[in-house]
């Protein structure tokens, strides 16, 4: 009897429980393919790689991302938009906090050419403002955003360093970010995107790499 009774107390503490996790999983339900149809996916990177060549040890990743049609009526009026991608590698110490390696950061311009109809990826290790930031950046020019877009989420060959300075650990700890920079848009346009969820580009990944040998 008095098993039952324990048995029936349960039930009527976990039924509340049970109903709240079940609204919870029909709301993420209703919620997530909203999401998605607004271009909400959250970015991330699919890929790292830690290669090491001649002339030193090289980086390579992907992100993945949709870019909001708010962002590409901007692009379409002729105002350029930058990403920055940054990457860091720690040595890993019992004793003491993890020690930094090596750093690199690479900025990248994007904008249309309306003379020529065609996009323009500017890719410096600098932030690209004014003639001097032009003036060490590598040039691309594609027919199409899409194939501007494909360059911009494949940040290939960052330049860590030499080996030496990056150690002859089996594994290396790799933090990389991607984001979209607003602090370099026209000034009103930065008053503008404030608390704009579409744009706020931003992914990041923590991995232990091993350092594989250019082929």
């Amino acid at each position: 009897m008095k098993n039952v009774r324990a048995e029936a107390r349960r039930r009527r503490v976990l039924a509340p429980l049970a109903g709240l996790v079940l609204a919870w999983a029909l709301l993420l339900t209703c919620l997530l393919p909203i999401a998605v149809a607004q271009g909400r996916v959250v970015p991330s990177v699919t890929q790292m790689r830690l290669e090491q060549a001649d002339d030193g040890v090289y980086l390579t990743a992907a992100v993945q991302f949709e870019l909001p049609s708010l962002v590409e009526e901007v692009l379409d009026k002729g105002i350029a938009i930058y990403f920055v991608a940054e990457a860091e590698v720690f040595q890993e110490r019992w004793y003491w906090t993890d020690r930094k390696v090596a750093q690199v950061t690479r900025h990248m311009r994007l904008a249309y050419q309306p003379l020529t109809r065609r996009w323009r990826l500017n890719v410096s290790p600098v932030p690209i403002t004014g003639a001097a930031g032009f003036g060490v950046s590598l040039n691309q020019n594609f027919d199409s955003l899409a194939d501007a877009m494909d360059a911009v989420k494949r940040v290939g060959r960052l330049r860590l360093g030499d080996a030496a300075e990056i150690g002859d650990e089996p594994l290396h700890q790799v933090m990389f970010r991607f984001r979209l920079d607003t602090s370099q848009l026209p000034r009103p346009f930065q008053i503008g995107v404030v608390g704009q969820a579409d744009w706020n580009i931003v992914a990041e990944r923590s991995a232990k790499l091993a350092l594989e040998k250019q082929r």
